[in-house]
């Protein structure tokens, strides 16, 4: 009788241990899932050190740190290398897809517009979003018209019915330099020119 106890107690210690060891299976191989291309590797933290050429990416998970070693660093973070280890480093701000630097922005998140490295609900003053693009553009604010130019065809200042003049504004120099997007700095417009040149034909050189 006390035989037939005894393996009943160990068969009910062993049913009770199975869901331990296929939870411990399975935590394992989670593990080695996350501990890819890592050389040291932590049960409650994963990857601590990557091999060569890959980024150590860290998060965070309330009170909780955990690493992965990855090929590229995902939106919103850029790679730097080092001597020791390369790393993952979250751009600065929070509406940056992609940046160069912690605090310099390549590209924004949707609904935000870039500018010198920095993002922004609507493009600032003095410039303008590019079609087709979420980035702004210095606009410029050109000089005055000059006079119109004389009458011309083809060089000549008579001999023809009709001729073009033209006139042209300039553009400050700090404009030409921030690549701003400018209205028409020319413009021309038909011209009655003088149909006979007294005392031989007028060219404009």
């Amino acid at each position: 009788m006390q035989w037939i106890i005894f393996m009943l107690l160990l068969f009910i210690s062993s049913m009770e241990m199975l869901p331990q060891n296929r939870w411990k299976k399975q935590a394992s191989a989670g593990l080695l899932e996350n501990c890819t291309g890592c050389i040291l590797c932590s049960e409650d933290n994963g990857c601590i050190t990557c091999h060569h050429r890959l980024f150590l990416l860290i998060w965070r998970d309330g009170i909780r740190q955990y690493g992965m070693c990855v090929h590229t660093c995902p939106p919103g973070y850029f790679g730097v290398r080092g001597l020791e280890v390369n790393r993952c480093t979250k751009c600065r701000s929070p509406s940056c897809e992609s940046c160069f630097s912690r605090d310099f922005c390549m590209k924004c998140k949707d609904k935000f517009y870039l500018y010198k490295g920095q993002c922004f609900r609507q493009c600032p003053p003095s410039t303008a979003a590019q079609p087709g693009t979420r980035e702004c553009q210095e606009t410029c604010e050109p000089g005055p018209w000059s006079e119109w130019s004389a009458c011309t065809h083809e060089s000549r200042t008579c001999g023809c019915k009709w001729g073009v003049e033209t006139r042209v504004r300039e553009v400050p120099e700090a404009a030409r330099e921030e690549g701003a997007a400018c209205p028409a700095l020319q413009e021309s417009r038909r011209c009655r020119m003088k149909k006979h040149c007294p005392g031989g034909e007028h060219r404009v050189e």
